[in-house]
């Protein structure tokens, strides 16, 4: 990742990035037509297809102004149903879905069609001139704004359907899971190009974390570059997603480096005041799990919808076991220079099972489907480490079934094979 790719990755996640860029165009399609207007392309259309040129000066203000206004009303309604679209998503399932919502294309488009319209026909309006001369009224450049009009119509059917599909729960977490699956192979198909090569650290030189927010990524190619530059390879101690506080060690290198070079590496680590997804498939595993864990809630009482989030996180475990546990900064000829610690399988899976033990141990069917996730991955272990991991995990199921769960047939079914019966 270099600069330009971290701006654009913050600024693309922002519900006004796609509608400034269409907004923009809009203003460049108004202007570009009252620049043909000027050539009286509108003389030569009236000539060519009468039908199509509004020729009334008058006329063409009220439509114009007509249009203007129902736009206006039709973005009102239309982003107050998101408004309302987050706070349902926030209060039913969790805080942290929004930002996936917020910076979906399909939202952000919509809202740059509206607005881009709006601009267009403010300033076509603007430019009707106080004139006899009916050439002189932006006929075709009202047509033109009548036509985007009822593009924006269609899509605000197309807006509802899609504002009514967002706020299932499976189609969120369906995203979730594709984002965060997409992630953690993009990662492992880079791990096939490198080596696991790395030489100890136990003798480096520590140095304190100037910065203090949540750490969320790394600039590769400007820390490639320092390292290369000055011969030393690094060691960056800071999870993804962890917020680090200014003094915290979390700077390991080869040989002494002074508080310039120090201070060049401290700008290729990336922090920021709120959660940000980013690369960080971690948050993907937490969404699933709030999303399961709230489900469970008295209030919202869907044990269902917790079913369904071990099946997904199912799929993401057996991907993150194919994961190594650091990830390298490694140049052309495949050397690693730098290493940045990563959440293990171990640590993901205990952060995981331990939410749903703490709310669902009540559950006989939650803890079945549990106990039904643990043993699947056991098939697909990739080593001994695993596989200890998820017998802890399965034990301590176990023993959470047994505290809680007091009909005793119930709990003779906690190591059978799990039949989903929906």
């Amino acid at each position: 990742m270099d600069r330009l790719t971290n701006f654009v990755q913050q600024i693309r996640n922002k519900i006004a990035f796609l509608p400034t860029i269409i907004s923009i165009a809009g203003l460049v399609l108004a202007f570009f037509m009252i620049y043909l207007e000027q050539v009286n392309i509108s003389s030569y259309l009236i000539d060519v297809a009468p039908g199509l040129v509004i020729d009334n000066t008058d006329t063409a203000k009220t439509i114009l102004s007509t249009l203007i206004g129902g736009l206006f009303s039709l973005t009102v309604f239309s982003f107050s149903m998101v408004m309302v679209l987050l706070n349902q998503a926030s209060s039913n399932f969790s805080p942290r879905v929004l930002p996936g919502i917020i910076s979906d294309e399909k939202h952000q488009f919509v809202l740059g069609q509206y607005i881009a319209t709006i601009l267009y026909n403010i300033f076509i309006l603007i430019s009707i001139e106080p004139t006899e001369n009916s050439y002189q009224t932006p006929g075709f450049s009202v047509l033109i704004g009548i036509i985007l009009t009822v593009l924006c119509l269609a899509s605000f059917i197309y807006f509802i359907h899609h504002i009514s599909q967002a706020i299932q729960v499976g189609n969120i977490l369906i995203d979730i899971h594709e984002r965060t699956r997409a992630e953690i192979e993009n990662i492992i198909e880079q791990e096939k190009e490198k080596s696991l090569d790395f030489p100890n650290t136990e003798n480096w030189e520590a140095y304190e974390i100037t910065s203090s927010g949540y750490f969320y990524g790394i600039l590769h190619d400007n820390l490639l570059k320092l390292c290369k530059e000055n011969n030393t390879k690094i060691v960056i101690n800071l999870f993804k997603g962890q917020f680090i506080l200014d003094g915290t060690i979390g700077l390991l290198t080869e040989k002494p480096i002074d508080e310039k070079l120090k201070e060049n590496i401290m700008n290729t680590l990336l922090f920021n005041n709120e959660e940000l997804m980013g690369e960080n498939y971690i948050y993907g595993f937490r969404q699933i799990s709030e999303i399961g864990v709230k489900a469970m809630s008295p209030g919202i009482n869907d044990p269902g919808t917790a079913l369904n989030t071990i099946d997904y996180l199912t799929s993401l475990f057996l991907v993150l076991m194919k994961k190594w546990e650091y990830e390298y900064v490694s140049d052309s000829d495949n050397v690693n220079w730098s290493r940045t610690k990563c959440p293990n399988f171990s640590e993901v899976l205990y952060n995981v099972m331990a939410t749903y033990r703490q709310y669902c141990k009540h559950d006989i069917t939650v803890m079945r489907k549990l106990m039904h996730m643990l043993k699947t991955l056991t098939y697909h272990v990739i080593n001994s480490n695993q596989l200890e991991d998820i017998e802890i995990e399965i034990n301590e199921l176990r023993e959470d079934a047994k505290l809680n769960i007091e009909n005793k047939r119930d709990l003779s079914k906690i190591d059978t094979e799990f039949i989903s019966w929906s």
